[in-house]
């Protein structure tokens, strides 16, 4: 039996558990941060996660950063989830950073 890879974003998301990962994205890293949705929604067009981890800082991820959890990791909230929700993934991102370091 095989197991699957997690792919890790820069900011704990596992990228092929998202509805969009094959289709409108293909991975934080692949589209250097510039995902579909911060095209829409960002004046850089960058993911700020991204853009302060990677590009900024010179990290792998915000797992890295001392800082973690920022104000901008906890204020990034997927418009379609609830405050519990959002409380709860971002303890899961967290872990999910902290056991994957590079």
């Amino acid at each position: 039996m095989m197991k699957t890879v997690k792919i890790i974003s820069a900011c704990g998301l596992v990228c092929n558990e998202c509805e969009f990962f094959g289709k409108q994205c293909d991975g934080c890293y692949a589209v250097k941060g510039s995902t579909f949705w911060a095209k829409e929604a960002m004046p850089s067009k960058v993911c700020p996660l991204f853009d302060c981890s990677v590009n900024t800082r010179g990290y792998h991820s915000c797992g890295n950063c001392a800082e973690l959890p920022c104000a901008t990791f906890l204020q990034m909230k997927d418009p379609s989830s609830t405050d519990e929700e959002h409380a709860r993934m971002l303890k899961v991102r967290q872990e999910l950073l902290k056991n994957n370091l590079a």
